[in-house]
């Protein structure tokens, strides 16, 4: 006998667990998002629910522990590119990728079925 199937209706409605950041995690997304020191303070009381000023001593200590572990943090986020010299009188090349889809693969199962099953 098939089991008559669930609603949505019928089903409790879905609970949403809010979470605010902690104030180590907002700080290092504010670090990854902004450069300036005002726009992370921002960016962390914003995530948190707290206000500025709350914030702020945090961001300040990271900021200093993070120039000291990495002083040159220019060049994480800008990896150093390589160009290559041209020549005159060849113009540049173009690349175009194209990007194809493929058939859906279908196996069809064929022979006996397994013995001792009706």
């Amino acid at each position: 006998m098939k089991k008559p199937s669930k609603s949505f209706q019928d089903l409790p409605p879905i609970r949403v667990r809010r979470e605010p950041p902690t104030i180590p995690e907002a700080v290092a997304a504010a670090q990854d998002l902004a450069d300036d020191i005002e726009q992370q303070v921002e960016i962390a009381a914003g995530l948190i629910g707290l206000p500025p000023e709350a914030v702020r001593e945090h961001v300040v200590a990271a900021a200093k522990v993070r120039s000291e572990a990495k002083p040159d943090r220019i060049s994480e986020r800008m990896p150093e590119r390589i160009f290559t010299a041209a020549s005159p009188s060849r113009a540049p090349r173009t690349v175009i990728v194209e990007r194809r889809t493929r058939p859906p693969v279908v196996v069809e199962r064929r022979g006996r079925p397994p013995i001792g099953r009706p």
